[in-house]
């Protein structure tokens, strides 16, 4: 091995001194010590927290001939010194031995070294015997250049994941006969069960307390409940706690990071480590502490060859004992051990090297039978180890602070109801003071103690599973089947019973109902389903089923039925389950149970099988999921956007990532610690919204028990209280959020007299389509004949021809009608939007002298008219005439076949055309004059500019 592996860890030097451990010798009873720090000198304390040390160790061997009773070292950067020790003891008459040491950091070899203790001058070890103690310990100093290849990360990233592995062999049978593993830290850690645990305890107590209250407050029990049910529930509180400890009884190989994080939320789970606690259990359990490797975590005092990547007994002995020592293959090259030694030997003139062991705090012990081997945190009992708790007493230390806490609620009941009692007597408040809570104080305990069963259901059918898979021992086993059964039945028949007596009381009928599979689609293209029962949304033509299922429904016989939460009898007996959720969604306790249930089973029915948990447990907590957005089942907005939507994504990312932790992937283990990083991210932020939610729950929770006061302070709340008691008054009917109303279209005003509109007009064939001459005469033909019915033959505007400055289309003229004899004269119709656009100038001119003595104006511009031909796609500008569109049959005795000379043109200037139209002589038609029907009083008003006319 390359020296720059070796130089790699700090325990790379550390264990390489270990083969000078005889030139310890002398006392050193100073408290303070020389160190370099920034630069300077200074003196520190001996007792000081070391930059690396090791902890606890165990027996990697199982049997072992040799037992090890301290094994630990320590790095100080600060002062550039090694404290090391090492006890123990031995029933071997005499044996000569080999010791190897191995460290490694995240599942990679860092140093190895094989030592002869005798050539180490470790003379108690040389040869071991029984009876005689092996002892050896000392302070060395060492250079810069000794730790240059130390990276400073290591010295402070939390959790650093190390191992020290002792080794020992016997040389006359060249076997193991010892192995001993350590872990090794830095100090930084995420486990501050004393700070995060403490704060976290503090707020679930405010939470308890705000819940509570909102419960007694009062004497109108809809209304109680209506308060209770929008404070942050407790139930929540703990399902968030218990979900982020308990990830950790997933048979994975869990990175340190996140059993240092577990342990933060061990309290809530049940498991609190109490050392006089721990010695009854192991008396009531006896010896059997069960077998780790069960639950996939390495077993202390058992066969673990593959520990630290195993061992080659072959190339251990296959040099001399001596020359190995001396030699030291693959560390360092011998000028640099002679260096090292003359090192030690100065530092014992100087008596800088001492037994320092005497009040140093920063080493491990041998850890406790049924506990895991350090530095192995696989499975439950890897959780459980940082709680020094085994795997076996984890049922028997759950239950016990279990009823402790059960007594404890209890007993807190019944506590605060005498202190009412006294404070009145005392005149403290006043007599009527929760009144109805101090009259009804004994179906509170009872009601408190079973809401505390209903929250530690998930968390009793877990440790109770788990002591079934995991140990048989017979008294621990009987136990947990009365509380398996009590935790089942008991609680499952209560909310079986509440749903029955909900029916048969509250007059429900149950009937057949379907469950539809819908095609749908989200964000407009992304295809999905979705589920919708018949009742609720019935079969329309425009969804798309894919499938139904037969379901059924309860619902209430009369619509006049009240809600649930009105029902005061049903509250009293079962608002202990039913209290918080909605109207419409009051049996989801049911759904709830079930759930947990099944969480439950694939996390300890399955322990030992981490593929069978992950992804079982996957498959519900995403179902869960789904299912939990669709209902929103709390009648709170906060318990939903905490349960549904924060817990519920937790939980399914959790379970997914932990996939990776499996031994069959064989990840490298710094990967590893990404992701139980990214866990930890992912489950603090939910400890972090929980928090919060306890704050404003604990804010709501006031502003209910004080909803009798006009004021509250500050008083800068007042506003935020009446919208939070509006917020509840809309959320209690459960009703479905009402849209937006939108205003009703006002209908146009309707003009006063005869009024019609033409928007746009399309020309459909006619039977004048099929003259010739009407034909040529919209196409623009300029010679086509075109008959004026207001011109005589001799006029001298008759002859006027036509300009050709203009086009053929402007130059027709519908004032000259074309229509065959016959044809049915229809009266023109036009638009006010055509007369805004060419009448505006002419509103005031005079008008000339009409038909049947009525005032018409002396002269019309009249707009222009779009007209198809034959359905085709071509328009023709046709321009009206300013005569009467009646048209005049022929005078008696014409030839049919004589064709009028061509009408004039329009004038260029408007006096000339004003003149014209003077000029123009009256003609007598077929119809009377006194036939003709009069104008609309609009065209009246028109004629006359005080009008409009459409």
């Amino acid at each position: 091995m390359k020296l720059s592996l070796a130089c790699r860890s700090p325990f790379a030097l550390l264990l390489v001194l270990l083969s000078f451990l005889g030139f310890a010798t002398g006392a050193d009873n100073s408290q303070y010590v020389t160190a370099t720090i920034d630069g300077q000198q200074v003196r520190v304390k001996d007792s000081r927290q070391p930059s690396l040390y090791t902890g606890n160790f165990g027996d990697c061997m199982g049997g072992s001939s040799i037992n090890v009773t301290r094994f630990d070292a320590a790095y100080y950067a600060d002062n550039m010194t090694v404290l090391f020790h090492l006890g123990g003891e031995t029933a071997l008459v005499n044996e000569a031995i080999m010791m190897y040491i191995g460290v490694y950091a995240y599942g990679e070899s860092r140093f190895e070294l094989t030592f002869n203790p005798c050539s180490a001058n470790i003379y108690s070890a040389c040869p071991i015997k029984a009876g005689v103690p092996i002892e050896a310990n000392g302070v060395i100093p060492i250079s810069q250049n000794d730790i240059a290849g130390i990276p400073a990360i290591a010295m402070t990233i939390p959790d650093f994941e190390g191992q020290a592995i002792l080794r020992i062999f016997a040389n006359s049978t060249q076997s193991q006969i010892g192995c001993f593993s350590a872990t090794v830290a830095n100090g930084n850690t995420f486990s501050q069960p004393a700070a995060v645990g403490t704060v976290l305890g503090i707020f679930t107590i405010v939470a308890v307390i705000a819940s509570f209250a909102t419960a007694i407050y009062g004497d109108s029990i809809p209304v109680m409940r209506k308060h209770y049910a929008h404070s942050l529930s407790v139930l929540v509180v703990f399902a968030v706690w218990h979900h982020i400890f308990y990830s950790g009884a997933l048979s994975m190989n869990w990175p340190s990071v996140l059993v240092a994080w577990w342990s933060n939320f061990a309290w809530a789970g049940g498991m609190i480590y109490s050392g006089s606690m721990q010695n009854s259990i192991n008396n009531f359990i006896g010896s059997n502490k069960g077998n780790t490797s069960a639950v996939g975590a390495a077993g202390t005092g058992t066969q673990n060859s593959d520990v630290g990547g195993g061992y080659d007994i072959h190339s251990i002995y296959k040099r001399d004992i001596f020359s190995r020592a001396l030699n030291v293959p693959g560390l360092m090259k011998r000028h640099k051990f002679n260096r090292v030694a003359r090192t030690v030997e100065q530092a014992l003139a100087k008596r800088e090297l001492a037994n320092a062991t005497d009040g140093f705090q920063w080493y491990g012990e041998p850890v406790k039978p049924g506990l895991p081997l350090p530095g192995n945190y696989s499975g439950f009992a890897g959780t459980l180890a940082v709680e020094n708790i085994p795997a076996s007493n984890a049922f028997m230390t759950g239950f016990l602070w279990y009823l402790i806490l059960l007594v404890g609620v209890a007993f807190c009941v019944v506590a605060f109801k005498f202190a009412l009692e006294g404070m009145s007597k005392t005149k403290m408040i006043k007599p009527d003071r929760l009144m109805f809570f101090r009259t009804h104080w004994l179906g509170y305990t009872a009601l408190a103690v079973l809401r505390t069963l209903f929250i530690g259901f998930f968390m009793m059918v877990f440790l109770c599973l788990f002591q079934f898979t995991y140990l048989a021992a017979p008294g621990p086993v009987a136990v947990a089947c009365i509380v398996f059964l009590i935790m089942l039945f008991g609680l499952g028949g209560l909310a079986g019973y509440a749903c029955s007596y909900r029916i048969k009381f509250g007059q429900y009928v149950s009937e057949p109902d379907r469950v539809h599979l819908e095609k749908k689609k989200i964000l407009k293209f992304i295809p999905w389903y979705g589920v919708s029962r018949a009742s609720n949304s019935p079969t329309s033509e425009e969804k798309a089923h894919s499938g139904s299922l037969r379901w059924w429904r309860v619902r209430a016989a009369s619509e006049s039925e009240k809600s649930i939460h009105d029902d005061e009898d049903f509250t009293k007996k079962f608002g202990w389950l039913a209290s918080r959720f909605r109207r419409t969604r009051w049996w989801f306790f049911v759904v709830w149970l079930v759930y947990e249930f099944i969480r439950a089973c694939f996390l300890a029915g399955a322990s030992g099988h981490p593929m069978t948990q992950v992804f079982g447990l996957l498959v519900v907590e995403f179902f869960a999921f789904v299912g939990i957005i669709i209902l929103r089942p709390f009648e709170g907005q906060r318990l939903n956007l905490l349960v549904v939507y924060v817990l519920g994504f937790s939980k399914v990312a959790t379970v997914a990532l932990s996939a990776a932790f499996d031994h069959e992937f064989n990840l490298p283990r710094i990967i590893t610690t990404v992701i139980g990083v990214v866990i930890i991210v992912i489950q603090g932020i939910l400890m972090i919204i929980t928090v919060i939610a306890i704050i404003v729950g604990a804010i709501s929770s006031y502003m209910s028990v004080m909803r009798n006061r006009e004021q509250i302070h500050p008083t800068k709340w007042n506003p935020w209280r009446e919208r939070y008691f509006k917020h509840m008054d809309a959320k209690v009917s459960d009703a479905p959020r009402a849209q937006p109303v939108l205003a009703e279209p006002q209908e146009p005003e309707v003009a006063k007299g005869p009024y019609f509109s033409v928007n746009s007009m399309k020309r459909m064939p006619k039977v004048e389509d099929e003259d010739r001459e009407f034909v040529d005469e919209i196409n623009g033909d300029p010679m086509a004949s075109q008959v004026s019915i207001g011109a005589t033959p001799g006029d001298s505007t008759a002859d006027i021809a036509p300009s050709r400055n203009r086009a053929p289309s402007i130059r027709s003229n519908m004032s000259y009608s074309s229509l065959p004899y016959g044809a049915r004269v229809h009266r023109t119709s036009w638009s006010s939007r055509d007369f805004s656009e060419h009448f505006e100038p002419d509103r005031q001119r005079a008008r000339g002298q009409s038909l049947n003595g009525r005032d018409r104006p002396a002269s019309r511009s009249y707009p222009r008219v779009n007209t198809q031909v034959g359905g085709s796609s071509e328009y023709v500008d046709r321009v009206p005439s300013p005569v009467s569109p009646i048209s005049s049959p022929p005078p008696a005795g014409a030839d049919p076949g004589h064709i009028p000379s061509p009408p004039p043109m329009r004038s260029k200037s408007r006096a000339s055309s004003m003149k014209s139209n003077k000029s123009r002589p009256h003609l007598p038609t077929l119809l009377s004059a006194n036939e003709v029907p009069p104008l609309p009083s609009g065209y009246q008003n028109y004629a006359s500019g005080s009008g409009t006319h459409n």
